[in-house]
């Protein structure tokens, strides 16, 4: 999230100190803590919000809202011709928001659930703008692919810190530089470039599709 500022209100700033502290404690964080780090008594977070569970709905909107911008101006930028290296330098100031994501996986549970889908849903919109932007290759099926690549995001995640845990699991911007290093490569890479030399596998596999779809990217079946 972005950092504090004097134009913030009162409930903005607990509400991102609450997303700090979701994403390196998880969400059984009690208010008292959030209400520290907000600088406010944990009346004042009750006053706002109710009760904890309304300050995690409002966090996850928060998040999610932050994930559509960044994802959707990193496509203008990229469309327009604009370096995204400010993005890769900047790395830290999105680690709140990527640790909330971990932790809303982790949580499971229907919550987490709905956090998941929802980042799904979104992807399926700001994919839509990359291909109207002509910097994204359309799909016979945009919602499929979006799903796949936001689970396969996640899944990576996941896996990396089960595989290789911090040995500071509150340390979320050393969570993310350990992430970046070891999967970015790859990733922009097999996005940018693809993996097989051959559509071969694809146009073997439409032979076995009931009624499948158009084929949206326009290009010719292999002979």
């Amino acid at each position: 999230m972005r950092s504090a500022s004097a134009d913030q209100t009162t409930r903005e700033r607990i509400r991102d100190a609450a997303v700090l502290r979701f994403a390196r404690d998880g969400f059984g964080a009690s208010v008292r803590s959030i209400a520290t780090d907000a600088g406010v008594s944990p009346a004042l977070v009750i006053h706002h919000f109710g009760s904890k569970d309304e300050l995690h709905a409002e966090c996850d909107e928060a998040v999610l809202a932050e994930i559509r911008s960044a994802k959707n101006d990193t496509i203008d930028e990229l469309a327009s011709g604009q370096s995204i290296l400010h993005r890769f330098a900047a790395a830290d100031e999105y680690a709140p928001m990527l640790g909330y994501v971990l932790r809303s996986l982790q949580d499971g549970g229907p919550v987490g659930r709905t956090f998941i889908e929802q980042m799904v849903e979104d992807a399926v919109g700001y994919t839509k703008h990359g291909v109207e932007a002509g910097l994204v290759k359309p799909s016979r099926d945009e919602a499929a692919r979006a799903r796949y690549l936001v689970l396969s995001a996640l899944g990576t995640l996941m896996l990396e810190i089960t595989l290789d845990p911090p040995e500071d699991p509150s340390d979320i911007s050393g969570l993310v530089r350990g992430f970046l290093a070891t999967s970015y490569l790859p990733m922009i890479e097999l996005y940018t470039e693809g993996f097989f030399t051959t559509r071969r596998m694809l146009d073997e596999y439409l032979l076995y599709v009931p009624d499948p779809p158009q084929d949206a990217a326009g290009e010719p079946a292999s002979e």
